[in-house]
């Protein structure tokens, strides 16, 4: 569970996870520090942020602010608006029905990052003036985390399941929070918690097997990745491939690769747009020395995210062994150019 599988897991959340909300769902907790009695501008900006209309929204809560500059409610619903905003410009970029479909160059990290950083001002100018809710609290830690800063989310996270227990997704991203650090022990708390509260979770049952498999409990791991499989009915269209990716990337991992094909060519049938599962299966079967169908799987992923470095590393090895060397030789180039331009890995990152 790379870093940039949570940043996009927040910018495009799985509807596996977020089933109470949506890009413009604000929860009727979100201020409870404001008055029962709220000005109208205020109420309708919350309205147009109901329904995603949010240059709008941050237009009549500017307007609220500038006439109630110490009013605590206006500032954490700019806070929210601006997260918002960077869910819905990163959704714009492209057409892309689930997280793993997204390309690692879909965000502009220069805009995502300053209207990060507006957004964490808002809720600090706010949190002059009255108590965030937990639900601001959790919307802080998930700006944290698109800023790649993860003991911070995890301080706010806390916090915020502190104030509100019985909040799974809190818990979920707690646990992804404190898988990013490396903090395996608590993750699976964390977890097992948003389980406790949501049974049969996908994505929480995921991030169990991922969290036993950084303690390297592989039977637990396993265990865990075929529980979330399980909990999964009905059409492809409507299961999560999560699941059946990191149960083969782990069999992988351990040279089972026999047993991660069929698991991964599943993953395939599931999301033939998930970007990973081509990654993994073509590792997958160079690994099986089945070099022209790796070859398929690795030109697939690469054609949906060409910025990707590991493929082309893949790539490489794939037309070496083939004896195209030339071809071998321009895609480890590629794969050197875009390892050059990768930012200092940060702790959780792999």
């Amino acid at each position: 569970m790379r870093f940039h599988a949570l940043f996009i897991a927040i910018l495009f959340p799985s509807p596996l996870l977020l089933v109470a909300s949506g890009p413009g769902f604000v929860p009727s907790h979100i201020a409870d520090a404001k008055p029962q009695v709220e000005e109208a501008a205020l109420a309708k900006a919350r309205e147009l942020t109901e329904k995603s209309e949010f240059d709008e929204a941050e237009t009549l809560t500017r307007e609220f602010i500038a006439k109630n500059p110490s009013g605590a409610a206006g500032h954490f619903l700019l806070g929210l608006i601006y997260f918002r905003q960077v869910q819905s410009q990163a959704r714009s970029g492209g057409i892309y029905s689930a997280p793993g479909e997204v390309p690692s160059r879909a965000v502009n990290e220069e805009m995502r990052s300053a209207k990060i950083r507006a957004s964490l001002a808002e809720f600090t100018e706010g949190a002059k003036f009255a108590r965030p809710s937990a639900f601001d609290l959790k919307i802080v830690a998930l700006d944290y985390i698109l800023l790649g800063d993860y003991p911070s989310a995890d301080k706010w996270l806390t916090l915020a399941v502190q104030e509100e227990p019985s909040d799974a997704e809190s818990w979920y991203y707690l646990g992804r929070t404190k898988y990013g650090e490396n903090r395996f022990e608590e993750a699976i708390q964390a977890f097992q918690k948003s389980l406790e509260l949501r049974p049969r979770n996908v994505l929480a049952g995921d991030g169990l097997g991922l969290s036993f498999a950084g303690l390297n409990r592989s039977a637990e791991a396993i265990s865990a990745f075929q529980d979330a499989i399980s909990w999964q009915s009905g059409a492809a269209a409507t299961q999560s491939p999560e699941p059946f990716i990191d149960l083969g990337d782990f069999l992988n991992q351990q040279g089972r690769f026999e047993e991660a094909l069929p698991v991964l060519q599943q993953a395939v049938a599931i999301g033939p747009r998930n970007i990973r599962a081509h990654e993994i299966l073509g590792r997958t079967l160079l690994n099986l020395d089945r070099l022209a169908d790796a070859q398929h799987e690795l030109e697939i992923a690469v054609s949906a995210d060409a910025d990707r470095a590991a493929l082309h590393y893949l790539l490489s090895q794939i037309y070496r062994k083939q004896g195209q060397m030339e071809k071998a030789r321009k895609e480890m180039r590629r794969f050197q150019e875009l390892k050059a331009k990768e930012p200092s890995s940060k702790s959780g990152m792999r």
